[in-house]
């Protein structure tokens, strides 16, 4: 039901990969892109200046915590998340679906949707697709997410059942959506299941939504799994519409995902990393507690162009650490995420120039990891 102001343009292509433009009513998506994650209208401890000095230009929000709290109806009366959170670049809110079933301990699911209690005070809710469309209008966003059942990705009789349901309840979503300035986005899920994820993908594919997710990874599987179902969903989605990895971020997962056909990620993972002493580099991460650093002179990473790069030191920001100051959090985080722009705007150069295979070949060759253990479980849960 979106309106002409949503138009995916794919400018230039290697392999898979493809860069390309995605034009929202707040400006122009550069794809392939990183989404920081503001959970409750906010990214920890930044302001939406330094965000976008970080060179973001698309910020995730959360459907279930802005629901609960402050309540869609008051951010509507603000004027909406653009202008309640000062943000005036493209943002996008998931269904709530996700937090529905992990966060909240009592809930009953049935086939028109889910009761729940609220995390915070155990007060009783409900979110059907017709709700999760209608908070999602009342906040704002640009791009809005389908209502659907996020389930382990293992349990394969419990999967089906939840795929299902997922795929009637994003026709419901498609059909609840009144606005025309918003772009709603299906998602595919069926585990690691390839038959679950063709059919799934092929289901979704059929709605016709603006663009397309994929939700159900990073949940537990090992790395290998999560790339051959984005691979096995990535031949099936459209090749006309933005391919969203829903709550993936780690510079190697950036990298696959991106070799794969993927257009749009997000994740809490820069964030949280920041609050916990960990800085994010090409080469891998650094613990900023390490006793080490006490006396370093460098910055983070010396070919960094970030806020924090350019004026402070390891030893500084170790100082911070160890004095527990709020400060640390702010200026990890404004190079971290920076650092993931970084690499955004590598692989995006990388596929211009033709040679992405070679860039992803030396960028995870050199790049410190625990190769082959259980994918990254940092999702979009909320900070």
């Amino acid at each position: 039901m979106a309106d002409n102001n949503f138009e995916f343009r794919i400018s230039e292509k290697d392999g898979k990969a493809r860069n390309g433009t995605f034009s929202t009513p707040h400006g122009i998506i550069q794809t392939p892109v990183f989404a920081p994650v503001g959970t409750q209208a906010t990214v920890k401890t930044l302001s939406p200046a330094q965000i976008e000095e970080t060179g973001a230009n698309l910020v995730l929000s959360n459907t279930y915590h802005l629901y609960l709290r402050p309540g869609e109806d008051i951010i509507a009366e603000m004027g909406g998340l653009h202008e309640f959170m000062q943000w005036k670049k493209p943002m996008l809110t998931d269904s709530g679906g996700f937090q529905v079933f992990s966060l909240s301990d009592m809930r009953k699911i049935d086939e028109d949707g889910v009761t729940f209690r609220s995390h915070i005070d155990g007060s009783k809710h409900r979110f059907t697709p017709e709700k999760s469309v209608d908070i999602q209008e009342k906040l704002g966003a640009d791009i809005i997410m389908a209502f659907d059942e996020c389930a382990s990705p293992y349990d394969q009789a419990y999967i089906e059942q939840a795929m299902n349901r997922t795929h009637a309840w994003a026709l419901r979503s498609k059909n609840a959506q009144k606005r025309t300035d918003q772009a709603l986005f299906g998602i595919v899920q069926g585990g690691i299941f390839t038959e679950f994820r063709k059919s799934s993908a092929e289901y979704i594919s059929s709605l016709d939504f603006p663009g397309n997710a994929i939700g159900g990874l990073s949940v537990g599987e090992n790395k290998k799994e999560m790339y051959q179902t984005i691979e096995v969903v990535n031949d099936i989605l459209p090749e006309n519409k933005p391919r969203y990895l829903m709550g993936v971020g780690t510079p190697e997962d950036l990298v696959n995902g991106v070799l794969r056909g993927v257009d749009i990620f997000d994740c809490v993972l820069a964030t949280r990393l920041a609050r916990h002493s960990a800085a994010l580099t090409m080469t891998g991460k650094l613990n900023l507690m390490n006793a080490k650093f006490a006396r370093d002179h460098l910055p983070i990473e010396i070919d960094c162009d970030c806020y924090t790069c350019r004026t402070f030191t390891r030893s500084y920001l170790r100082h911070l650490v160890m004095a527990k100051e709020t400060l640390s959090g702010t200026l990890i985080s404004i190079h971290n995420i920076s650092m993931l722009q970084k690499l955004m705007r590598l692989l995006r150069e990388a596929i211009s120039q033709g040679n992405l295979d070679k860039f992803a070949s030396w960028f995870l060759s050199q790049y410190e990891y625990k190769k082959g253990k259980t994918a990254d479980t940092i999702l979009s849960d909320g900070e």
